[in-house]
């Protein structure tokens, strides 16, 4: 399965490893390694994850406070957002 990013998706991941860097070095890519391995345990079990919307699921990332939400579109899975869980809700149901 494929997966795809939305561009404001890939400017949130970005966004995020960006500010963990500023916080301590190497908590970046510690938390690029945790969002990697979400997207890997999405690939293997696409439908497995929590329903929060239309066709839209969330798979959240472990040790840090994201979510991933995405839709599943015949053999891709598109990531619509990379969303702060303690900010705004729903502020990226307009991509859906």
């Amino acid at each position: 399965m494929r997966v795809e990013f939305l561009e404001a998706a890939r400017t949130e991941l970005d966004q995020a490893f960006a500010w963990y860097e500023t916080q301590q070095q190497n908590l970046g890519a510690q938390f690029l390694n945790e969002f990697e391995a979400s997207v890997r345990r999405m690939i293997r079990y696409p439908a497995s994850y929590v329903l929060i919307g239309a066709n839209i699921r969330r798979c959240l990332v472990k040790r840090f406070p994201y979510g991933i939400l995405y839709g599943i579109d015949a053999d891709k899975i598109i990531i619509i957002a990379v969303a702060h869980l303690h900010r705004k809700p729903d502020y990226w149901i307009d991509r859906a």
